[in-house]
């Protein structure tokens, strides 16, 4: 059986929270698509081409694990999976704001497509604080992001916040 993962999410920029439950993911399916959401909505500080070359930076380490295919997408995430022929929707929890949240996003995409499970990584507590947002705002005010990315990406963040 060839068991298909889908991990979506804006990835502006990926971090080490986020490789954490790619690679962690990578066990468990034989193919992984990380699907880049489009969402201009949420104002993405990199563009979408960008945001794809960041994530396949950032996931060639992980490749041995297994398929690792990085894609564009937009709309429902749902119809997306369905797509990419995912019977898995990966997904990381924080805290109990994102589990509250997730909790509500499973229950609705169930209600869309009962064949396609949602399965939770509970994050590392190394990287419980992290967020997309966070370390844009760390690296736009001088803080060190070191820890929150990988060297690639922090070169990328610094240079596209002007402060390389």
């Amino acid at each position: 059986m060839n068991r298909v993962g889908f991990y979506p999410g804006t990835f502006d920029p990926i971090h080490n929270g986020h490789t954490d439950v790619i690679g962690r993911a990578a066990k468990i399916v034989d193919r992984l698509v990380l699907g880049v959401a489009i969402n201009a909505g949420k104002g993405p500080l990199f563009s979408l081409e960008e945001r794809v070359a960041i994530v396949e930076e950032a996931v060639a380490p992980l490749r041995n694990h297994c398929e690792i295919q990085v894609k564009p997408y937009e709309g429902l995430t749902m119809h997306f999976a369905r797509e990419v022929g995912a019977s898995v929707i990966v997904r990381g929890l924080r805290a109990v704001a994102d589990f509250e949240f997730e909790f509500q996003m499973t229950a609705m995409n169930q209600q869309l497509d009962r064949e396609i499970e949602t399965v939770f990584f509970m994050a590392d507590p190394r990287h419980l604080a992290i967020a997309s947002k966070l370390v844009k705002e760390i690296a736009v005010l001088g803080g060190d992001i070191t820890s929150f990315v990988s060297p690639s990406v922090k070169h990328r963040l610094l240079e596209k916040v002007g402060r390389n």
